[in-house]
């Protein structure tokens, strides 16, 4: 069993720390801002200073790539460096800092390997400024629209074609991830919950990628003053609003316990302090593993009263996506090198979205956890132990040499 080194690994989580620090101690990191773009460069020296050959594609996703003793595709280990709005050091950029350590790793020791080897960081994955989320992962898997998705625009008006092309990073469509030349993926990710460190698992061995829908859900009443209108005599969509919510939450519960369901997102319509609001119009996102409980999830979001409160109630699917399986083959080898190294590991399915789902339908393709300090992501406390990511790297490093026997 080989291992990576430790320091190093702990040198690229502190270096990679300040591109974008806020005070809080997280990071604000959006895609082609300056902090990315600082965090991109130094990915390359890094990876060019260990003999890595570095080259982009047309969507602006960075490879680096050590050859392996045959002619044959890559192994490509993969997440990204963008962030959310005072986000955290571990979402995302541990996977590549780890990929990073595992390349290093492989090179230093002089590790013998017949395929080559690919560190890829992935443009655009939180969508925090440019939306959608997994945006260049989504082009690439054929899941988006391309010309919608450079179409994108900040909220400063400004595109992501526009950024993309003022970045300095966009390369040739043909070097894009793809099955032909590459072998397989792996992607090492904090889980962004509790349930690894409270079951004291160093590995979440992941299954998959759980399914979801997302809906918009709007009620209609009627605007009126609010000081004059009896309360009889009102239609208040907030009201209503309340109600859907509260309804819903009722009927979910009776569900399957593992069923998760958030709403996130709440537009009151005129939002004036006087005024009995007319339109609330707010998100609802639920997700489990299996369809059938999705599907209970749909029929009870699309069975409920079409009228609360005296006002209109509406629901309309925004999107959804099927429950995915990641590779058995590869799902093996992950938790065969965490008990190899006696580090405590479980099975679980992501419930939150990544790159690796989309890219689990063009070639063999799997993701490993390591834990998040209370459960939080997201957010400028964001933490892992270093240990922990260590041992992760540890398991990506092993995962890579079994695929590259194959």
């Amino acid at each position: 069993m080989f291992t990576t080194d430790k320091n190093r690994l702990e040198d690229k989580i502190v270096t990679f720390s300040k591109f974008g620090a806020t005070p809080g101690g997280g990071i604000t990191r959006f895609e082609f801002s300056e902090a990315n773009l600082q965090a991109r460069a130094e990915f390359k020296k890094r990876m060019e200073a260990v003999g890595a050959e570095f080259k982009t594609d047309d969507f602006a996703n960075m490879y680096a790539t050590v050859k392996g003793s045959e002619d044959l595709p890559s192994i490509v280990m993969a997440s990204h460096l963008d962030s959310v709005r005072n986000g955290g050091n571990y979402d995302g950029v541990l996977g590549v800092l780890t990929a990073m350590e595992v390349l290093e790793s492989i090179v230093t020791q002089k590790i013998p390997h017949r395929h080559p080897i690919t560190v890829m960081v992935w443009t655009n994955e939180e969508g925090s400024y440019y939306p959608p989320a997994m945006m260049s992962s989504g082009v690439i898997c054929g899941k988006f629209d391309e010309a919608k998705m450079l179409a994108s625009k900040n909220p400063e008006g400004k595109t992501f074609g526009e950024a993309l092309k003022e970045s300095g990073y966009q390369g040739q469509r043909e070097n894009r991830l793809n099955p032909k030349d590459y072998k397989a993926m792996l992607e090492l990710h904090i889980e962004q919950g509790p349930v690894l460190e409270s079951r004291n698992m160093d590995i979440g061995v992941v299954e998959g990628v759980v399914g979801m829908v997302n809906y918009r859900i709007r009620t209609y009443g009627q605007s009126d003053h609010a000081g004059t209108t009896p309360m009889s005599h009102r239609k208040d969509a907030l009201l209503a609003a309340a109600s859907a919510i509260k309804y819903l939450h009722e009927q979910f519960d009776k569900l399957d316990s593992e069923l998760v369901y958030t709403t996130g997102e709440i537009f009151c319509k005129p939002c004036v302090h006087t005024v009995i609001p007319n339109l609330v119009d707010f998100s609802l996102d639920a997700r489990h593993k299996d369809p059938e409980v999705i599907k209970q999830v749909v029929e009870i979001i699309e069975n409920m009263p079409k009228e609360l409160d005296k006002c209109r109630v509406e629901s309309e699917l925004q999107w959804s996506r099927d429950t995915i399986e990641f590779d058995q083959e590869l799902i093996n080898f992950v938790e065969k090198n965490a008990n190899e190294f006696g580090y405590p590991n479980m099975r679980i399915y992501s419930g939150a979205g990544h790159d690796a789902q989309f890219v689990s339908e063009m070639m063999p393709t799997t993701m490993i956890f390591v834990p998040s300090k209370d459960g939080h992501s997201h957010c400028e406390i964001e933490f892992t132990p270093l240990d922990q990511c260590w041992k992760g790297s540890n398991v990506l490093l092993n995962t890579v040499l079994d695929v590259d026997k194959k």
